[in-house]
């Protein structure tokens, strides 16, 4: 039951987390800076990728 518990607070977490993510990665600052030098922010790729391992760990406790 603990396992299942875990495991939904992960996927919800990690959802969130990927969503601040794109949002970061979306946003008018970040968009302006990749138009100029190129360059991502690293608050973004770290809550994209950190949001889709946390799914994808969720998941495997959910089994």
């Amino acid at each position: 039951m603990n396992n299942k518990i875990i495991g939904i607070v992960l996927v919800v977490g990690g959802v969130a987390l990927a969503m601040w993510g794109y949002n970061i990665y979306d946003s008018a600052s970040a968009q302006i800076g990749r138009a100029l030098n190129g360059d991502t922010p690293v608050e973004a790729w770290a809550g994209m990728v950190g949001g889709v391992i946390s799914v994808l760990v969720g998941i495997t406790k959910l089994k």
